[in-house]
C-alpha cells in the first residue's frame, strides 16, 4: 500500500535490477499448492528458525512510507516497541515497488532484515531469492488471520510462506455522485468517450492488469483468466485499450493526494482508486462514493518478508508478531485507510473509530474475495508451465509508451 499507527504488544521500480529479476523463470499459478513444473525459489529448502531467541539490538527495515511511524501510532509507539525488545529500528522508505526489489537484491545484502512488499513485488523477491521463507507458528496472532490472507498466492508457494501478510485492500471505481446519481456497474465508464479528459488511473504497470481485467468480461474470446498471466495476444489487447483510453485521462496519479485534489476540484468526476480516497473525500462531506463494479476488481496485499541474509532475525519475528496483534493491526488500518488481516482487529477499529470495521471491509466474508484479484508479479512462466505470458520487464516497457 501506501499512507500510521501501533499497539500492545505480545511480551504488525531500479528498473535493471527488477527487470533482471523478472527474467527468472516462476510459478505463475493463482493457487497455493504448486508451482508449474516443479520449479522452486532459490531459498525454498532454507529452514525457518523455530524459535525466536532475544533481540539483536537492530532492526532494519524497507517500508512504505509511513509504515515504521513514530508519530502517529498511537499506544503503545514504535518506540515502546523499541523498549520492549531492545531492537532499534533503521528505517528506509522505499516509493516505488521497483525500489524495494532493487534495495533487497542479493538477500537484502547482509543489511537490510526485512521489506514490507506488495504482491507486485512479492515474486520478484522470492524467485530472486531475495528472501526467505518464514515459521508462521512464531506469530501469535497468524492463527486470526482471515483465512485468504494466511497462504495467498502472492507470497506463499507449494504452501512455503516467504513472508506474514499485513495489510490490504481493493482497487476500487471512485466517482462524483453528481455526476453518477446510479452507480456505474462497469469498469467500461473509464474507457468511454463520453468522460475524455475527465478520467484518473494509478500511474503505476500494474494498471494493464485492470485492463485485462475488465476485458476477460468484455472480450471473453480473448481466454483471459489470470490478469496477470497475459499471452501477448491477451497483452497486446490490454495495451491497446488503454492506448485508447489515454485522451480521456485527465493525470495518471503517483499519490493518493493527487487524485484527492483531482476529485475535490472537479477536474476529474471518475476514477481507479483506493477506499483510503474514498473516505477522505466523503469526510469533508463531497458528492463522492465508490463501487467494485460487475467485472471484479484488482487489488493489493502487503507482506513483511525476510532477507535472505538478514542480520538481525530475532528482532525481525518479534516486529512481525508486533504488528499482527489486533490492536496495532487496526491502529495501522485507520491511519492508512486501508484493511488489516487479523480478523480480531475489526472490534479493535470500532473501538477507535465507529463504522471503520465496515467502511474498510474488514469485516468481509470469505466470498468477497472471490471478487478480487491480488497482484501478483506478471512472470514469464504460466500456471500450465508453458514460457508465453509476457513478463513484468515488458509489461513496464509497454506502460511507458501508453503514457507518454
Amino acid at each position: 500500500m501506501r499512507s500510521t499507527q501501533a499497539a500492545p504488544l505480545w511480551v504488525r521500480l531500479g528498473t535493471l535490477a527488477a527487470a533482471a529479476l523478472i527474467a527468472v523463470t516462476a510459478c505463475g499459478s493463482t493457487t497455493t499448492s504448486g508451482s508449474p513444473a516443479g520449479q522452486q525459489p532459490p531459498t525454498a529448502n532454507m529452514k525457518p528458525q523455530s524459535s525466536v531467541g532475544a533481540g539483536e539490538g537492530a532492526l532494519n527495515l524497507i517500508d512504505w512510507p509511513g509504515y515504521v511511524d513514530r508519530s502517529n501510532w498511537t499506544n503503545p509507539s514504535v518506540a515502546s516497541f523499541e523498549q520492549q525488545t531492545g531492537c532499534k529500528i533503521n528505517v528506509k522508505d522505499a516509493n516505488t515497488s521497483d525500489e524495494m526489489v532493487t534495495l533487497m537484491a542479493n538477500g537484502g545484502g547482509g543489511q537490510w532484515d526485512m521489506v514490507s512488499a506488495s504482491g507486485d513485488a512479492d515474486l520478484r523477491l522470492i524467485y530472486g531469492g531475495s528472501v526467505r521463507p518464514m515459521n508462521t507458528d512464531l506469530i501469535p496472532d497468524y492463527k486470526d488471520f482471515q483465512t485468504y490472507f494466511k497462504a495467498p498466492y502472492y507470497n506463499t508457494i507449494n504452501g512455503v510462506h516467504y513472508g506474514i501478510s499485513l495489510q490490504w485492500g481493493p482497487n476500487t471505481l471512485l466517482y462524483n455522485t453528481k455526476k453518477f446519481p446510479i452507480a456505474p456497474t462497469s469498469w467500461s465508464v473509464i474507457y468511454d468517450p463520453a468522460n475524455k479528459g475527465l478520467v484518473t488511473v494509478p500511474d503505476n504497470p500494474i494498471q494493464i492488469a485492470d485492463a485485462a481485467l475488465y476485458l476477460s468480461s468484455s472480450q471473453p474470446g480473448l481466454g483471459i483468466k489470470d490478469p496477470y498471466e497475459l499471452t501477448q495476444k491477451q497483452f497486446d489487447a490490454a495495451v491497446a485499450l488503454l492506448k485508447q483510453q489515454r485522451p480521456l485521462i485527465k493525470k495518471y496519479w503517483a499519490l493518493e493526494s493527487e487524485e484527492i485534489s483531482l476529485f475535490q476540484n472537479n477536474d476529474v468526476v471518475v476514477g481507479a482508486a483506493w477506499p483510503y480516497q474514498t473516505n477522505q473525500l466523503k469526510a469533508n462531506n463531497g458528492p463522492f462514493a465508490d463501487t467494485i463494479p460487475k467485472e471484479g476488481a484488482t487489488g493489493w496485499g502487503d507482506t513483511w518478508m525476510l532477507a535472505t541474509k538478514a542480520p538481525h532475525p530475532n528482532c525481525a519475528y518479534l516486529w512481525t508478531a508486533f504488528v499482527s496483534t489486533p490492536k496495532v493491526q487496526a491502529e495501522q488500518a485507520i491511519s492508512f485507510g486501508e484493511t488489516p488481516v487479523n480478523t480480531k482487529a475489526c472490534a479493535e477499529m470500532e473501538s477507535i473509530q465507529a463504522g471503520s470495521c465496515a467502511q474498510y471491509h474488514a469485516d468481509a466474508p470469505g466470498s468477497y474475495f472471490n471478487t478480487i484479484k491480488f497482484w501478483k508479479t506478471p512472470i514469464a512462466t504460466c500456471a500450465d508451465g508453458s514460457s508465453s505470458c509476457i513478463p513484468y520487464a515488458q509489461w513496464q516497457t509497454a506502460w511507458t509508451s501508453i503514457t507518454a
